[in-house]
């Protein structure tokens, strides 16, 4: 059962529009390290892993989905008054023709998205570590968004999202310790 709140996990807030910076959060809505590829990943991965951490994957899973629409919602604040010369002089024009001001699951360089980003091998402790590395990825992929950004509102933001991702790693830190534990034991592998 989903229990979905109708509000944010934590609020967005833009100062300007800037379609610039529009163009590079896309990475983080449709690219190969963003919110997508990864509740997808772990809310998949979930059938196949220990009952200990199954839990675990279905609440980073759908915390990913709520990173999400936070994403969409700073992609959309960015863009909703640009201008169609700010929108081409962003490197989005090619975006706008398909899609208007629609989001679009595709990276940063409109490449859209695959399930190919998806990983699941099947062996839990080889799932996890793949699972650290996205969240690691998407932190550094956050940071350098916020490196690029002077919009001390949307860095806010951000922020949030990249210290989420560090706690994420964290806890499939953990669960990579307690599964190799088990398999120690020889309940499981």
């Amino acid at each position: 059962m989903w229990i979905y709140e109708k509000k944010l996990q934590y609020p967005v807030r833009v100062s300007t529009c800037n379609p610039k910076l529009a163009k590079y959060l896309i990475e983080q809505y449709g690219g190969a390290d963003g919110e997508l590829a990864a509740a997808l990943r772990y809310l998949n991965q979930r059938y196949t892993i220990p009952d200990k951490v199954m839990g675990l994957l279905t609440d980073i899973g759908t915390e990913e989905l709520a990173h999400l629409e936070m994403i969409a919602t700073m992609v959309y604040k960015l863009t909703k008054d640009a201008t169609l010369e700010q929108l081409k002089e962003a490197g989005l024009d090619a975006h706008y023709v398909d899609h208007d001001r629609a989001l679009f699951y595709h990276n940063a360089a409109g490449v859209p998205f695959t399930a190919t980003y998806i990983q699941a091998k099947g062996d839990p402790i080889t799932d996890l570590y793949e699972d650290i590395a996205a969240e690691e990825k998407a932190r550094a992929t956050y940071q350098w968004i916020i490196n690029m950004s002077d919009d001390p509102d949307l860095n806010d933001g951000l922020r949030f999202l990249r210290e989420r991702e560090i706690i994420h790693a964290q806890r499939f830190r953990e669960a990579v310790e307690i599964l190799k534990e088990e398999r120690d034991r020889k309940k499981f592998f």
